[in-house]
């Protein structure tokens, strides 16, 4: 018998992640295994407010918004794991290695961003995520970031 994954849409990652538009740059994440890994989605479109200036005529999203988008996902991913919707949970970077950009993410892209723990477990207060982030199967960005988790008093 398998497992079967869970999946968060934008109602359930909105009660687990505190960020809210236009900072909000996860619409969905399937195939969550507990704290292990994760698969968020992000539909680029050209409303989002940092195609203003990066760069007029030539849409790009920046690298520092996908390496966000990956970190939301594992938040995400953490926070549905542990049952922390709705509990106020808040997650900060520590830091960032091992990142790479390989592709530009503009309008009209879907990205992909598959997310793995790389160290944590339920009460941690410090985790580590890799994370690879694609468009069409080609790889747009990967990196390797910690985080630490500000759980809610009664949540740790």
């Amino acid at each position: 018998m398998t497992e079967e994954l869970l999946r968060a849409d934008i109602q359930l990652i909105q009660r687990i992640l505190p960020h809210r538009y236009p900072f909000l740059l996860v619409d969905k994440v399937e195939e969550i295994n507990g704290t292990e890994s994760a698969v968020g989605y992000k539909n680029v479109t050209m409303n989002e407010p940092h195609f203003q200036g990066h760069f007029p005529g030539t849409p790009i999203m920046p690298g520092v918004t996908i390496v966000e988008a990956m970190a939301q996902t594992a938040g995400v991913m953490v926070g549905t794991a542990l049952g922390m919707q709705d509990r106020d949970m808040l997650i900060y970077f520590m830091s960032i290695d091992k990142c790479k950009f390989r592709r530009k993410v503009g309008p009209g892209d879907v990205l992909r961003m598959d997310l793995k723990t790389l160290r944590g477990k339920p009460g941690a207060k410090i985790w580590k995520f890799g994370g690879v982030a694609t468009v069409d199967g080609e790889m747009a960005a990967e990196a390797e970031f910690m985080a630490m988790l500000d759980l809610p008093q009664d949540a740790a």
